[in-house]
């Protein structure tokens, strides 16, 4: 089924989707906005939690027919501290959600929703400071052009809260390596990171 709609963050769901692990149990997508992404989710998954501390969108999110059997939402932040289990996910997605809060506060919350020999996926955004960065940045412009006019152009729904991102391409990467050790992280090229990280059996954040 196609998509209701495209935009940066709809675009680099195939991404979160192929990271989920063979026979998951469980997967946590915090910061879930209208559901889209734990929808998608509970085809890979044996039960989805899709949280988001809006209201409005978790009211989109539940209005949504049909809603997955094995997909339920909360309403509440993914942050606060005994709002969710910690260790219990054995898939964790974060899709433009932790440029919201405190880096290290939200990846290491992230990083202990996620069980032991579980996999943490966070799909985020920088700021530009460097050359480089603008440079790749403009080469991203043709290709989100191209894809918006493909997919009827680049929509979300209302309401999605919004904010900029803040720390630099560099101050994420070296904050990811000390706050992950041995995550993989990769820039594309509409503007967004994907980094992926299994959580060790024994130990970890």
């Amino acid at each position: 089924m196609p998509d209701p709609y495209w935009n940066h963050n709809v675009h680099h769901h195939p991404a979160v989707l192929a990271a989920v692990p063979e026979g998951c149990g469980t997967a946590l997508d915090a910061g879930c906005g209208d559901g889209l992404l734990a929808r998608k989710l509970a085809a890979r998954a044996a039960s989805v939690t899709g949280v988001d501390r809006s209201p409005e969108m978790i009211g989109l999110a539940r209005a949504h027919a049909p809603v997955p059997g094995n997909v339920s939402y909360l309403e509440a932040d993914y942050l606060a501290g005994g709002t969710l289990p910690e260790g219990a996910y054995d898939f964790v997605s974060a899709v433009a959600v932790v440029h919201h809060a405190p880096f290290e506060e939200a990846v290491t919350r992230l990083a202990r929703l996620t069980a032991p020999g579980g996999r943490l996926v966070i799909v985020g955004m920088a700021a530009n400071r460097t050359p480089l960065d603008w440079l790749i940045s403009a080469c991203g412009v043709p290709a989100s052009l191209l894809l918006a006019r493909l997919h009827g152009g680049k929509r979300g729904p209302a309401g999605m809260p919004m904010e900029d991102a803040h720390m630099s391409w560099a101050e994420i990467r070296r904050a990811l390596d000390r706050l992950l050790p041995g995550c993989h992280f990769r820039r594309t090229l509409l503007w967004r990171y994907v980094m992926v990280w299994d959580r060790p059996r024994e130990g970890g954040p």
